[in-house]
């Protein structure tokens, strides 16, 4: 790497220990780190209003003259007040500045300034506090979008702006572009350099929208290399045999409540030829929620010690782990197949005992099989007779978890399960080391959860709806998109994703709008506000909330107290879309279900259903305009997971899918994070981008060839850690 991009950041003026340790938090370690360290959100300064356009509370840009001079007053002992007048055509502003008397000699009478922030109007007073300014000349327009950077504690937007100013003329000089030229000028791409100036300080909203094509491009490609080159799991040979007849087959059968659907008994077969091979299988198993991959993945485990082998079972969280127990070790109890629970709750003495049962060279003191979380990647756990590893939800797993478990168990069989349908042209690169056994058919009596779609109107009828389910001993869950409401700093802000209404040329006017959406949408529901909110008009209720946020321990109690009963509402965030089983629940709501995306909506409305009592998804959609109403009627109509996948993918493209991939951790280093490709609308930038390195990587999987390219997977593995961990 060029010595520029990898100097660290205590090179920067103004950066010492202190400053070290807070870019450290934010993964920025060095010069390119700081350089890929994109914008979350860009203020539209290019919306210039008159004041006498403006609405009380709204935060806009004006262009304003001085008008009078600086006045500064002390109040509440240290505290100063600057105060100054300005104007347009429309109006007079006052503007105060807080503890900046220093500012002084900047507002002379007669100069311009673009004023940006929050505007007041009390009867005929109009006043700005602290706004963002910029001297102003017709001569030489501003830009219209002004960056704003994710932060830590120790780190400012002014910091953190001010040394990226102070790199970015260098750093995009000295950098090479890893990207083969005849791939980027096939796709119309510009330059790297060109995209990296773009992404940080925007000329106006057409370079902004071709910089983040360039770096969309380069992380949908740079992803699939990854995968391609580092992520693959080994087909090893050597794994043992695992072969079973089909009387004993017939015995776990014959133990099951029920029968086999076609597509579960299919999924078995594939399973058991895998594993009669000394091929090791890797086997994804995807299926809607409630499809019934559990009991293919019990068969799996039933082949597996059948043939002398031991299998363990990964799930993501304690709860999900603690209910596979419950359902499946008495099952293997009365099959005389022992089994235990290993998670973080598992007690110290306990934990002997399973750590030595596991490793016993004596089969009747040996344990079979072992459900649990990532305490199984404990440095005392072992297996003496290693057959098969089973992860379930496998995208919550990095790469070095799955092989950390895989190396305890050396040469074993892999099975993956996941309830989130892929489409076919994202199954590729995810999962193209795998082989893919697709559950598309729903167990007899699994019942089909009505769907409804309706606005802020019902919300009487919906307060009165979830009453009513409580009453008749039912529980309801209500998603909201956020998990508290949005800090005032955040108002006006634009995302990265968003598309900047750049076709009409008229930035005063432009929309930020989500790219799947026609006009900007409401604030979204946080989950901590609207259960307060809830409970203050159901106090009668007992309702809790949950949200990614708070802490693992945290999550479980409430998710089982909800399991048990205890809790009658449980408001949540999407961290219940993978959550565990409760067949009393029979409402599901979505607050701004405008928000979701298809599968998002479809995960979370197989949360209900899952019992003998008749239930609902209703979808509540606050804005969104009619493409979000057309999207959600794909929902009230259409039940099939994989169809609902492929109009997600060609609706709002890759992100929903991608992200819980990529958001484990693919850490910056310039890096494997999808940042601006995670909200990318177009599926075929994706596909292309794809299409690209799978075409490389077929030709040379070494990468001989494009030392650039390796130099950069190699940089950001190593800086990184691991692609998905």
């Amino acid at each position: 790497m060029n010595t520029y991009l990898s100097s660290p950041v205590t090179a920067l003026s103004g950066v010492g220990e202190a400053r070290k340790k807070a870019y450290a938090r934010l993964g920025i370690h060095t010069v390119k780190d700081l350089l890929y360290h994109f914008p979350r959100a860009f203020e539209n300064r290019g919306d210039v209003r008159l004041l006498s356009d403006v609405q009380p509370g709204e935060k806009c840009s004006v262009i304003l003259t001085v008008s009078t001079e600086c006045r500064v007053s002390r109040i509440k002992g240290r505290m100063t007040l600057l105060k100054f007048r300005a104007f347009d055509d429309s109006g007079v502003c006052e503007i105060t500045f807080f503890n900046q008397e220093f500012l002084r000699s900047v507002f002379p009478i007669g100069s311009v300034f673009r004023f940006y922030g929050k505007i007041e109007k009390t009867g005929n007073r109009t006043t700005m506090s602290s706004p963002a300014y910029e001297p102003y000349t017709e001569s030489r327009p501003l830009p219209p979008l002004f960056s704003v950077y994710p932060l830590t504690e120790g780190l400012s937007q002014k910091i953190i702006a001010t040394h990226i100013a102070s790199i970015l003329p260098v750093a995009t000089a000295q950098i090479e572009d890893p990207l083969p030229e005849d791939i980027r000028l096939s796709e119309g791409l510009v330059s790297l350099a060109w995209a990296l100036r773009q992404i940080h300080s925007p000329d106006d909203y057409q370079s902004l929208h071709e910089a983040k094509r360039r770096l969309a491009f380069d992380e949908f490609f740079r992803f699939a290399l990854a995968l391609g080159t580092m992520g693959k799991t080994p087909r090893t040979t050597g794994a043992p045999i695992c072969q079973i007849t089909d009387d004993v087959m017939h015995t776990f059968l014959s133990a099951l409540p029920y029968k086999l659907t076609g597509a579960q008994a299919r999924a078995v077969a594939d399973i058991r030829r895998d594993m009669a091979s000394d091929t090791a299988m890797s086997r994804m198993l995807v299926g809607d929620v409630g499809c019934g991959k559990t009991v293919c993945a019990a068969a799996a485990m039933y082949i597996a010690v059948k043939s002398g082998r031991q299998a363990a079972l990964m799930a993501p969280t304690g709860i999900l782990a603690t209910q596979h127990a419950a359902d499946l070790l008495p099952l293997f109890a009365r099959l005389g197949i022992k089994g235990a629970l290993l998670t973080g709750h598992t007690t110290p003495t306990q934990k002997k005992k399973i750590y030595a049962a596991l490793i016993s060279e004596d089969p009747a003191e040996r344990l079979d099989i072992v459900i649990g979380t990532q305490a199984l990647l404990s440095e005392g756990v072992g297996f003496a007779a290693p057959g098969l590893v089973i992860t379930d939800e496998q995208h919550r797993f990095g790469v070095n978890q799955r092989a950390t478990l895989s190396e305890k168990n050396a040469h074993a069989h892999l099975l993956c399960m996941s309830a989130t349908p892929i489409p076919r042209s994202l199954a590729l690169v995810l999962y193209g080391d795998l082989d893919v056994s697709r559950i598309d058919e729903m167990p007899p009596g699994r019942q089909r959860v009505d769907t409804f779609v309706v606005d802020e109107s019902y919300r009487p009828r919906l307060d009165a709806f979830i009453r009513k389910n409580v009453a008749e001993g039912g529980q309801v869950y209500v998603v909201c998109p956020a998990v508290e409401e949005k800090p005032e700093e955040d108002e006006g802000l634009i995302p990265l994703w968003a598309d900047f209404g750049r076709d009409s040329g008229d930035y005063g006017t432009a929309v930020a709008r989500a790219p799947w959406e026609e006009k900007e949408l409401p604030d979204m529901k946080a989950a901590v506000q609207f259960a307060e909110a809830l409970a203050a008009r159901m106090p009668e209720l007992h309702i809790a909330y949950v949200h990614g946020k708070m802490k693992s321990a945290e999550k479980d109690k409430v998710m089982g107290d909800f399991a048990k009963g205890d809790v009658q509402v449980l408001v949540s965030t999407t961290v219940i879309e993978v959550g565990v089983n409760v067949p009393n629940a029979c409402l599901m709501i979505v607050e701004n279900a405008e928000r979701f995306g298809l599968s998002q909506l479809h995960q979370l409305r197989g949360r209900v259903g899952r019992g003998q009592r008749k239930s609902y998804c209703i979808l509540v959609r606050a804005g969104g305009g009619d493409t979000a109403k057309a999207r959600l009627e794909v929902m009230r109509t259409t039940y099939d997971g994989y169809r609902i996948a492929e109009q997600d993918l060609s609706q709002r493209g890759p992100g929903d899918f991608l992200a819980p991939v990529s958001g484990a951790g693919i850490r910056q280093s310039g890096g494997f994070r999808l940042q601006v490709a995670e909200g990318w609308p177009d599926a075929s930038l994706m596909d292309r981008a794809f299409n690209h390195a799978r075409a490389i990587l077929a030709d040379d999987p070494a990468l001989e060839s494009y030392p650039l390219l390796r130099e950069d997977l190699d940089s950001a593995f190593a800086m990184a850690g691991d692609i998905l961990n």
